[in-house]
């Protein structure tokens, strides 16, 4: 590496979620406006850092690693960094929030779908496409193994990773797989219509605009049955006047110009230039 890159100072922007993790490395400059497309320097991807999910230490080993990770791949060391912004999913939320998040992951959607197959095979449910398609996709050959495969390793991301699965058992015709996803969207819905009303950011008749930022890879997916059209609408239907926004650059971006920010105001009101 050479020396400019080992004297260059940056910023490094963390989203951690339930499936991956993403780190991005930027330069540390002052823009009057944002370039397009922004600068990174260096980027990187490593498992699920959601510590509810997997636990401290190895939520702890992810974004090291992440982090490790970004910072070679951008040249430069660790003491060049000047700010850093984590945006990590599980972090303070409640206890009494854990289902209503359960249901707006991928994780919830999957772990529906394993349901409805148990359902199904025992008799309880009826019968879906989903249960040979699961199968199929783990290279199992029973419901009856799912229960060990499941406990086997039952991390969010390894469940939340068979939702294309459901989405596309979906857009087959499968009925009790568009139930799930169904139900998934109303349950996201309803919960924005709870921190809506929380914060009053309707106003007193409900039409008031305020902006509601779809971020996340369920939401994201570009499928047929798009779940993020779904939630759009159907948030739409009560709140007509929400303004729904689609980032133009990915939640690590997100949070390194986060950290660029706060560098800034500290920069500032500790009466530096």
């Amino acid at each position: 590496m050479g020396s400019e890159s080992d004297e260059r100072e940056v910023i490094l922007g963390v989203d951690g979620g339930t499936t991956s993790t993403v780190c991005v490395c930027m330069p540390l400059l002052l823009f009057s406006e944002f370039p397009d497309p922004l600068p990174v320097l260096g980027r990187s991807v490593a498992g699920c850092s959601n510590f509810n999910s997997v636990g401290e230490d190895v939520a702890r080993e992810t974004l090291e690693k992440v982090v490790a990770e970004a910072l070679l791949d951008a040249g430069v060391k660790r003491s060049a960094v000047k700010a850093v912004c984590l945006g990590l999913s599980g972090v303070n939320h409640p206890t009494d929030q854990e289902k209503i998040l359960g249901w707006l992951s991928g994780y919830g959607i999957a772990a529906q779908a394993l349901i409805a197959v148990m359902r199904a095979h025992d008799g309880r449910g009826p019968q879906t496409m989903l249960s040979s398609c699961i199968l199929q996709s783990l290279g199992l050959s029973s419901p009856d193994e799912l229960i060990g495969w499941t406990y086997a390793d039952p991390s969010w991301a390894r469940i939340a990773a068979l939702v294309p699965v459901v989405v596309s058992c979906a857009e087959d015709g499968d009925q009790i797989a568009d139930e799930i996803l169904h139900n998934a969207v109303q349950e996201l819905a309803i919960s924005v219509k709870a921190v809506v009303q929380r914060l009053r950011l309707a106003g007193e008749d409900g039409k008031g605009s305020f902006p509601v930022v779809m971020v996340g890879g369920v939401l994201g997916a570009n499928n047929k049955w798009n779940i993020g059209n779904e939630v759009t609408n159907s948030i739409l239907k009560t709140y007509p006047g929400a303004c729904v926004i689609r980032p133009k650059v990915e939640p690590a971006v997100g949070a390194a110009l986060l950290a660029l920010n706060f560098l800034m105001k500290e920069t500032v009101a500790n009466g530096h230039s």
